[in-house]
């Protein structure tokens, strides 16, 4: 196996106990180096290969799920007009059940403890465009994981 790259071996599941855990690590808070990811590498089992890489903006590791994230982390790493980078964002859980409730979709739930699921987008990302701050959340998969044909 690469180095760098780790297969989660345990299996995932979420309680309220857990995701108070999470809070109380400050999971999902901080900006540039005193962020902390909402997951980690080891808490939740990878189809394909997750990495660990230590970023140039931040300075700090940053946990990375697929090799599609990773190819996106270069990306903006590299990027001029990136300020901060953030992988792993937990979105507000209430928030994200209301939009679920207005839209008629099944709000996800761990199949084991019924606890309503952290939901997290895979990156959350700060720019400085001609002087002007802007915050971009980006979701990667690979094609063959979204719901519907491109064309």
């Amino acid at each position: 196996m690469a180095q760098g790259a780790s297969m989660a071996r345990r299996k995932y599941s979420v309680d309220e106990a857990s995701i108070a855990r999470h809070l109380k690590e400050g999971r999902g808070t901080g900006l540039g180096p005193e962020y902390k990811p909402w997951l980690k590498i080891y808490d939740v089992p990878s189809l394909g290969r997750s990495h660990r890489l230590r970023g140039i903006k931040t300075g700090r590791v940053h946990h990375f799920l697929s090799d599609i994230e990773v190819n996106l982390f270069y990306l903006l790493d590299w990027h001029d007009a990136v300020t901060d980078i953030r992988e792993q964002f937990p979105l507000d859980r209430e928030e994200a059940q209301a939009i679920a409730a207005r839209a008629g979709i099944k709000y996800p739930v761990d199949s084991h403890t019924r606890a309503p699921l952290v939901q997290t987008t895979d990156f959350l990302v700060d720019f400085t465009v001609a002087g002007e701050h802007r915050r971009v959340a980006y979701a990667v998969k690979p094609v063959e994981a979204l719901p519907v044909p491109l064309m």
